[in-house]
């Protein structure tokens, strides 16, 4: 496939009007507000920025990243699951991933199997010809702008502020992706400790507008 349809390709998949569902996930960011710890558009960035350097960001890139080279993706997608640490961070990864597969499975009459976001986002976008800093950029960015558009509505934000958040946050995107273009398997870690206990509080919220 020539680069620039394979660009289009994967900015289809990865834009908000695609099918995953993505708008209903807030990443755990959801109970942050609520506690306090996230009160504005300074907060939000460095705590997108920390998801991205030392979170599921970058254990997702990773994982991409393995999957993009043609690692076997079974047991990626068991390792993307065990890596999930709380059950709504394992029902995001695998909820959207599945959405992805069941779309494109649809539209091109392929049979992949159901696979945690990156893996299944990896598997699809081997044949695109684009390079893999950039396919794990391009995930980021989607990734990351999610988490601030859920920002936006829960803290709330102006378009404005939300916006200008996400430019900032792009070196740091831009640096994750080289840097897990690169990395091996055994790189997978992570300390975003604030975010998964966020994530996990989330799960006990009385009033929740997010899914996660």
């Amino acid at each position: 496939m020539a680069a620039d349809a394979g660009l289009l390709r994967l900015t289809q998949w990865l834009s908000p009007a695609f099918p995953l569902g993505g708008f209903a996930y807030s990443h755990g960011l959801e109970a942050a507000v609520t506690a306090g710890q996230v009160r504005g558009a300074g907060d939000l960035r460095q705590w997108v920025a920390d998801v991205l350097r030392e979170g599921a960001g970058r254990a997702d890139a990773i994982l991409l990243a393995q999957a993009l080279a043609g690692a076997d993706p079974g047991p990626l997608d068991d390792l993307a699951r065990a890596l999930a640490s709380s059950r709504e961070r394992l029902a995001e990864t695998v909820e959207q991933g599945s959405a992805l597969i069941r779309t494109i499975n649809a539209l091109t009459g392929a049979a992949h199997p159901p696979m945690a976001l990156p893996v299944a986002l990896g598997v699809v976008a081997r044949g695109l010809d684009l390079p893999p800093a950039q396919v794990i950029a391009l995930y980021l960015q989607a990734f990351a702008g999610n988490i601030v558009m859920a920002g936006v509505r829960f803290i709330p934000l102006g378009q404005t502020e939300g916006q200008a958040a996400l430019a900032a946050l792009h070196p740091v995107i831009l640096a994750v992706a080289e840097e897990a273009a690169a990395a091996p398997l055994e790189a997978l870690g992570g300390a975003a400790i604030g975010s998964d206990i966020a994530a996990m509080a989330h799960e006990t919220l009385e009033t929740r507008i997010f899914r996660t």
